[in-house]
């Protein structure tokens, strides 16, 4: 139960997904294994990439940045959601919640306006084919990723700051399975209007700007795409683009579907299957998405595979 009292709060009370005991082990079981696959995914693909010469190009360099803030983005919120199956409560102090939200919003607006820098690079790929080396230099690469941490990371910073300068005297329990915005605001007995609006403002400012990117970038793809003489150009152009348009179609979709839903059917259990989805289940499908639809990926791998097996039987022939 909630105890109301009139001191500001030191720790907060994660509900969690389901208070039923019954689910709680299946569900550990299931989200347990999801984590694994989403760790081993994301890192082996970074290290597929980065032991491959010829994965050494812009798209793969973005590629990496986004498995990484992937396996971040599961990092920062899959343990502590185990520990919701385990205990009877699962409690957060106050400093490790600020840590988890500003964390989590870092990797969230990261992964948005990463997803915006790869529609550019593709963009550039399709439309200027002979001047792309030169206008995804090292330099303007590296430019369209630490833009974005830093954007994210100050963002974060800020709204993170806003929100734990707020008095919490009501309650410290959570209906959530990680620290976000909305549901401490609901427990604080500050005025939150300013906070809300600066939530407002920039999820705004950070969503529009990089579905614009992304959508303007396309809509010159696939106008380059269509003025191709060759069957088999414009199939490779497509092939190329497809894993990066599900990944953002999914992702974006996701957050479209949680935030601008009507206020009517907005819920706090609504959010939590929408975030389960976000941050458990996309973290594990990206690397599925872009190694399983790209050729070059999927040789890489199986050279890393092979190399290692033959290393290992090496090995185990000189004992």
């Amino acid at each position: 139960m909630a105890q109301i009292n009139c001191t500001q709060v030191t720790e907060f009370i994660l509900l969690g997904l389901t208070d039923r005991q019954e689910l709680k082990m299946p569900l550990f079981v299931i989200f347990i294994s999801i984590y694994l696959f989403t760790v081993v995914g994301n890192l082996g693909l970074i290290l597929v990439i980065r032991t491959d010469a010829r994965l050494h190009t812009p798209m793969y360099f973005f590629l990496s940045n986004l498995a990484f803030v992937d396996f971040c983005y599961a990092s920062v919120i899959t343990p502590k959601m185990l520990g919701n199956f385990l205990f009877k409560q699962n409690i957060i102090s106050f400093n490790a919640c600020a840590v988890q939200l500003g964390c989590f919003l870092t990797f969230m607006v990261s992964e948005c306006l990463l997803l915006a820098s790869m529609a550019y690079d593709r963009y550039v790929a399709i439309c200027n084919p002979l001047l792309y080396m030169v206008s995804m230099s090292p330099a303007i690469c590296i430019q369209l990723v630490a833009v974005p941490y830093s954007y994210s990371f100050l963002v974060a910073l800020f709204h993170t700051i806003l929100t734990f300068r707020l008095s919490y005297c009501h309650s410290n329990v959570i209906n959530h399975f990680y620290c976000d915005d909305m549901p401490l605001l609901r427990l604080t007995c500050s005025d939150t209007h300013s906070k809300q609006l600066w939530i407002f403002a920039c999820a705004g400012i950070t969503f529009i700007s990089s579905v614009l990117i992304v959508f303007v970038s396309y809509m010159f793809i696939i106008s380059s795409i269509l003025r191709m003489h060759s069957a088999e150009g414009r199939h490779k152009a497509f092939s190329t683009c497809s894993s990066h348009m599900l990944a953002v179609t999914i992702f974006y979709g996701t957050l479209i579907f949680m935030y601008l839903q009507p206020s009517s059917n907005h819920s706090l259990d609504t959010d939590k299957m929408a975030s389960v989805f976000y941050t458990v289940f996309i973290p594990m499908l990206n690397p599925l998405i872009y190694s399983l639809r790209n050729k070059e990926v999927k040789e890489a791998l199986k050279k890393v595979i092979i190399n290692r097996i033959q290393a290992f039987g090496f090995l185990k022939f000189k004992t």
